[in-house]
């Protein structure tokens, strides 16, 4: 009885989650109207898509998304690596100390450090650019925490070996290190990507014209209630902003389970 009890809740809670999305999906294939009113037998219709395609520069959103959670990865696939490497197999003063406030980062929200984001951005001159956007994500704790944890599980006996055989300790990363944490490479990409692919405040504020805007952004002009509400427009621009993530998604699901219950064994 229990058990039946916990399914049902489960099957509920699912329900309950999935139904804005469903109601999305149905209204970006219909009119606002059948929509609205859920006209079970009214035709699909792909206008919608049209008309919200031909609303906004969405092909340079897709671009400055795109440029933008390829900056963002590659800077923290060489931050994290190089961090955690140094974290897991180097000895150096201080270094459980300086792992704690590393550490220390995870407990702060980002939104509590835009304000000193902001300004160092404009500091710097990269005010409404793709690599000020992604700048203050680069060195992402929960990524050095990851490769830490991936490299310190190498033998050490590995590390010796290409020692012997004359590697510095770059060498020794590029060849050892970073081969064995492929399934971690790959859990941590996949999670950087949906994250700075939906991400919204920061480049809000800091982007100011359409050759940087990412999505998110772009599709809450597009929204705005100046530029009028139809629900059913709104909902096929939504449709296409997620629609790469969720093909993604779809497409690499089991290795995207594999990469993180083997990154969780280790």
């Amino acid at each position: 009885m229990s058990n039946r009890i916990d399914t049902f809740g489960a099957v509920l809670l699912a329900i309950i989650w999935v139904s804005p999305l469903l109601f999305a999906v149905w209204a970006a294939f219909h009119s606002t109207s059948d929509a609205v009113n859920f006209t079970l037998l009214s035709p699909w219709t792909l206008d919608n898509f049209r008309t919200a395609w031909a609303g906004a520069p969405w092909f340079q959103y897709f671009i400055n998304t795109f440029l933008l959670v390829t900056t963002v990865l590659i800077g923290q696939f060489v931050l994290t690596t190089l961090a955690g490497f140094a974290f897991a197999k180097l000895e150096f003063p201080g270094k459980d100390f300086v792992f704690i406030l590393v550490l220390m980062q995870l407990f702060i929200l980002p939104e509590v450090l835009i304000v000193e984001n902001y300004a160092m951005v404009s500091r710097l001159g990269l005010f409404d650019t793709i690599l000020g956007v992604g700048m203050p994500y680069m060195a992402s704790a929960f990524g050095i925490f990851l490769m830490r944890q991936a490299f310190k599980s190498v033998p050490i006996e590995l590390h010796e070996a290409a020692r012997i055989e004359g590697c510095g300790l770059l060498g020794i990363l590029w060849r050892v290190y970073v081969p064995l944490a492929k399934p971690t490479y790959l859990a941590y990409a996949l999670v950087s990507v949906s994250t700075h692919w939906n991400n919204f405040l920061w480049p809000l504020i800091v982007t100011n014209s359409p050759d940087t805007r990412p999505l998110t952004v772009g599709l809450s002009i597009f929204g705005a209630p100046e530029n009028g509400v139809d629900i059913s427009v709104i909902s096929a621009a939504t449709r296409m902003s997620v629609a790469p993530l969720l093909l993604a998604f779809l497409l690499f699901q089991r290795q995207f389970v594999q990469a993180f219950l083997r990154a969780g064994i280790k």
